[in-house]
């Protein structure tokens, strides 16, 4: 094997590499639009069915709970879209949601002797 025939191979294997890491830039970049419209079409639709003061409070829980916040967002527009969901729902109905949703918390009572 000579010089030209390992420079033809080594230039041959880091033009392959680079179409390999153009091709999944490309990918990323076509994820990300989709989720970037995704979530766009989930927050038109959270702006149809919650008032205002609901709609504050779970941009509030997405502050410190986000993949629980992800989770309420996507019942929600499941409920909109299934047709349970009649009205605009408001805040105290979004905290009777959140109470069913979030697990009961256990009360732990330590009695000292």
């Amino acid at each position: 094997m000579g010089d030209d025939e390992l420079s033809r191979l080594r230039s041959r294997r880091m033009e392959q590499l680079q179409r390999q890491q153009m091709d999944q830039q490309a990918m990323q970049q076509e994820d990300m639009e989709r989720q970037k419209e995704i979530d766009s079409q989930i927050h038109l639709a959270l702006m149809k069915i919650l008032e205002p003061e609901a709609r504050e409070r779970l941009n509030t829980i997405k502050l410190t709970r986000p993949e629980f916040a992800k989770a309420v967002e996507q019942q929600l527009v499941m409920l909109a879209q299934s047709g349970r969901v009649r009205q605009r729902i408001n805040d105290e109905q979004l905290k009777a949601l959140l109470r069913q949703i979030v697990p009961g918390k256990k009360d732990f009572n330590i009695t000292r002797k």
